[in-house]
């Protein structure tokens, strides 16, 4: 796991994955006296970022490997991800879904061609299950984030972003497990050593901040946050390199990251789902100080489940 690990990562996936696009905001810059980047992952292959590592990591499987067949456990864009890589490559897959999971990233999953397992909502369960189908079928376990391959292709995002832009004063990531973050913590430091790198988690899944002043892992208790792709725990890899690499971690409320997508959403006309809009969140909220700088913000994905918005509309159609 190094930055040499994201550059062959990045030239392992390249001519599959979405080269996404950057996007500004001119009202954002205006509000915030700053010089503000998005790297819109929303627009990646399944919706979200996630495809760029398990596509990496299952692309690296022996013939003996994807013969077996892989396994993994996430509530929405790992699933499909592992599914759609899988599905390109040849390779069953087996995903374990908690029965709270959205709808979309469901059917989604499922329309990929990948086997569903449903879980209770909790990481015991979800681990437990796991390991019980790995046992008794031989599966290749692809970790949403414990993964030195995930972490790899993971930091490919930023890679793309510093190199079309240049240095950054700060890069804005989710977090969850933690994958996203590391990756783009190791490729941050790299390319761009003086920048800051912040992560930032729902104040009510504020496990990793917590076990940072800790000292050790607090596990989360999958805490009811509307930003569901945040509500696992860190793991001990990502943990070692987030206490290494990245500057700071701050937390945002369940409010502000609406808010936060309302802006997406009405000012720029682009889908982000409430994992994906905390770093937006944490810079209206002003939980980090930008002004006069220029920003890095991780559109992590946008995978929203709009049909009850749809059903509103279908309500008022006469």
């Amino acid at each position: 796991m190094s930055f040499q690990g994201i550059k062959e990562a990045y030239n392992r996936i390249g001519n599959i994955i979405n080269k996404t696009p950057v996007m500004t905001s001119r009202t954002l810059n205006s509000l915030m006296i700053a010089e503000i980047y998005f790297k819109c992952e929303n627009f990646q292959r399944v919706g979200a970022f996630k495809f760029r590592g398990a596509y990496n990591t299952l692309s690296l499987l022996c013939k003996e490997e994807r013969k077996q067949g892989v396994i993994t456990h996430s509530s929405g864009n790992h699933a499909q991800a592992v599914a759609l890589a899988a599905s390109i490559l040849g390779i069953q897959a087996t995903i374990i879904m908690p029965k709270g999971a959205p709808i979309n990233k469901i059917n989604a999953t499922k329309g990929y061609g990948a086997k569903i397992v449903f879980c209770d909502n909790n990481l015991k369960s979800r681990t437990k299950t796991t390991e019980e189908l790995i046992e008794k079928n031989n599966l290749i376990l692809i970790h949403p984030f414990d993964n030195y391959n995930i972490i790899n292709g993971a930091g490919t995002a930023v890679y793309e972003l510093i190199n079309e832009i240049g240095n950054f004063d700060i890069i804005i990531a989710p977090l969850g497990g933690g994958g996203l973050l590391s990756g783009t913590a190791i490729a941050t430091k790299e390319l761009c050593p003086d920048a800051q790198v912040i992560g930032v988690e729902p104040s009510i899944a504020d496990d990793a901040l917590k076990s940072l002043k800790a000292g050790y892992i607090i596990p989360s208790t999958y805490p009811d946050t509307i930003a569901d792709g945040l509500r696992t725990s860190i793991s001990e890899k990502t943990f070692n390199f987030i206490r290494k690499y990245v500057d700071q971690i701050v937390t945002v409320s369940e409010i502000k990251i609406v808010e936060a997508m309302r802006f997406l959403w009405e000012r720029m006309k682009i889908i982000v789902e409430p994992s994906g809009a905390v770093p937006l969140a944490a810079v209206l909220s002003k939980k980090v100080s930008v002004e006069n700088k220029k920003i890095g913000l991780i559109l992590s994905g946008g995978n929203i489940d709009l049909e009850p918005f749809f059903q509103i509309l279908e309500k008022n159609v006469v």
